[in-house]
């Protein structure tokens, strides 16, 4: 006879925005029921804008089913894999919803992947169809013999386009890059546009969301390989209706987003294509970052909602004629990613005058479980906030996991809720560690207030022991980064000959700011215990990021590893013997 489960506190639902529920039914509809809706309702409504380029919401939900049913046609059943292989444009919306509404599940791929990671992806998630952009068939042709895909289809910028742009963009491509002659022979090397002309159209008649894989979307590179995150209709979907019970907005209310996450990564999709569609809102593609660009952008077409990271909102305040644009129309900005400090958030306030959110989550919750409440009373600075509607989250031990801990005690943070991943692509080992009895383990040490908001206190992979001490490295960071001349800083563990490990700070200053390394150590001595302290600064023109501007301390820690191994031994060749 089993125990029944003690109940879960949940000091968080006290200090929910007025009108929050508690819990959100899970969607069993599938994911692309958002879309079927805002084109019945709100059809001549605009889905997206690209350069010259508008669709409207009848049109998207008409060329989406139109290469559902090209895809049927090639062969592409439900479960089957299709990866999407394409910056932010408008085709990759297109071919998100085209696949699903096929029955096919999306493998959303990073341009950028290079050999290895390419080909690991394809034949992990045993991907044949392969959507991809024109300008990275000279990386993907080398492959093909090692690749399991079977039909290859092609586009470009300018099928984004309408005329003259379109026209102008084919010559200017010609005269000015190097155009890769691709080999489209309408049976395994198809041009995108040849999809389009019989106007057939298909949708799946999907009746199984809640275990119908709708994306496998790639993460956990930190160690290994990176692994295919199983998402289902219904995960992404209710996390979409989580998050829009915490906005309190509908439809009615017609919101423009800023898509210039990428949306080959979920946090991106969710917010530039899957949330604007269930909110009939227009979404700008931004296919590659440049923060002119941006701020252009904004002023011109005014959008409401701009979904970013802490890099991106502090690259937007570096520009010299931030002054000569108006940004007053943003309401809402979501962070997540990474940390944005008190600083950087009361300036972008300042400018904007948005509403500045800050969240939490991670691919395999969909991806997001956490956010502050947007009245700006019930935020509190440097917390994650509170779990969403009909999520759950708890800290427990780092030892076993098992054993709830108290508020104020730091331990790993655990959730639950609809959003949670079916577990990892062909990994039963790796999903029976991070999905236990209903918890998925996020790897994250965390701690949660009395009154239910959650504090992220660094990746438990990251803490680094110095002379027997634990030192989490974000901890250090905060210091770093209250320094005036500092603007960006991260510090990682490093072998230490006498400690075992020490830590190593990576600093970026401000344009025009001079500091040294003795400056950098006494700034941290006055706020930190002295086995915190940085015992190496290294000052860098700029920190690796991830693709949403999370920095990378694999990266740098991979540096330190290469820097400290040992040269290869030279090969001795004995002198010949004397006759």
């Amino acid at each position: 006879m089993s125990t029944p489960e003690t109940p879960l506190p949940r000091p968080w639902l006290e200090h929910y925005d007025a009108g929050v529920p508690h819990s959100v039914e899970n969607v069993t509809l599938p994911l692309f029921s958002y879309l079927d809706t805002a084109a019945a309702r709100y059809p001549h409504r605009t889905a997206l804008i690209f350069q010259n380029t508008r669709l409207s919401y009848a049109e998207l939900q008409r060329r989406a089913e139109i290469l559902a049913a090209s895809l049927r046609l090639m062969g592409v059943d439900p479960g089957d894999r299709v990866a999407i292989m394409l910056p932010n444009l408008p085709q990759t919306i297109i071919a998100f919803w085209g696949v699903l509404k096929a029955g096919g599940v999306a493998v959303m791929t990073n341009p950028l992947y290079m050999e290895t990671e390419i080909v690991h992806h394809m034949e992990d998630s045993g991907a044949e169809h392969l959507i991809l952009l024109d300008l990275l068939w000279p990386k993907i042709a080398p492959l093909r013999e090692r690749l399991p895909i079977r039909r290859y289809i092609v586009t470009g910028i300018a099928d984004a386009l309408r005329f003259p742009l379109n026209w102008l963009y084919r010559l200017k491509s010609r005269r000015d890059y190097d155009v890769p002659d691709i080999p489209v022979d309408g049976e395994t090397v198809l041009a995108w546009k040849s999809l389009f002309g019989a106007g057939q159209r298909f949708s799946v008649p999907l009746k199984q969301a809640e275990n119908t894989l709708a994306m496998l979307q790639y993460t956990g590179g930190t160690t290994g390989l990176p692994k295919g995150v199983m998402l289902t209709h219904s995960n992404l979907a209710t996390n979409c209706r989580q998050i829009i019970s915490v906005l309190q907005e509908g439809p009615e209310t017609h919101h423009t987003f800023v898509a210039l996450l990428p949306f080959f990564h979920v946090y991106g999709l969710s917010t530039g294509a899957i949330i604007p569609a269930a909110l009939a809102a227009t979404s700008l593609p931004v296919p590659r970052y440049v923060p002119r660009d941006v701020l252009k952008l904004i002023q011109k077409h005014k959008p409401t909602v701009f979904p970013g990271a802490p890099s991106v909102y502090i690259s937007l305040m570096q520009q010299k004629d931030l002054a000569s644009y108006n940004l007053h129309s943003i309401r809402l900005c979501v962070s997540g990613s990474a940390p944005l400090s008190a600083e950087h958030f009361r300036r972008f306030q300042d400018i904007t005058g948005a509403t500045i959110v800050e969240g939490y989550g991670l691919t395999e919750a969909s991806p997001i479980t956490h956010i502050n409440p947007l009245q700006s009373t019930n935020q509190k600075s440097g917390s994650i906030g509170m779990p969403l509607p009909g999520t759950d989250a708890r800290i427990v031990d780092m030892e076993g996991g098992s054993l709830s801990l108290p508020p104020g005690k730091m331990g790993e943070l655990v959730v639950r809720g609809p959003q949670v991943m079916q577990g990892y692509w062909k990994r039963d080992d790796e999903t029976a560690s991070a999905l236990r009895n209903g918890w998925l383990y996020t790897g994250d040490l965390a701690t949660m207030d009395e009154d239910g908001y959650f504090h992220i206190v660094d990746r438990k992979k990251d803490m680094v022991i110095v002379a027997g001490y634990n030192v989490y490295p974000r901890e250090v960071d905060e210091v770093l980064l209250e320094h005036p001349k500092i603007l960006e800083a991260v510090a990682v563990g490093v072998n230490d000959p006498t400690r075992g490990e020490s830590l190593k700070a990576y600093v970026v200053l401000r344009p025009g700011e001079t500091l040294t390394r003795s400056e950098v150590i006494a700034w941290c001595r006055a706020k930190l215990a002295s086995y915190k302290i940085p015992r190496q600064v290294e000052f860098r023109d700029s920190l690796p990021k991830s693709i949403v501007g999370k920095v990378l301390r694999r990266v740098l820690r991979a540096e330190e590893d290469q820097r400290a191994a040992p040269p290869p031994a030279e090969m001795s060749i004995p002198a010949p013997k004397k006759e």
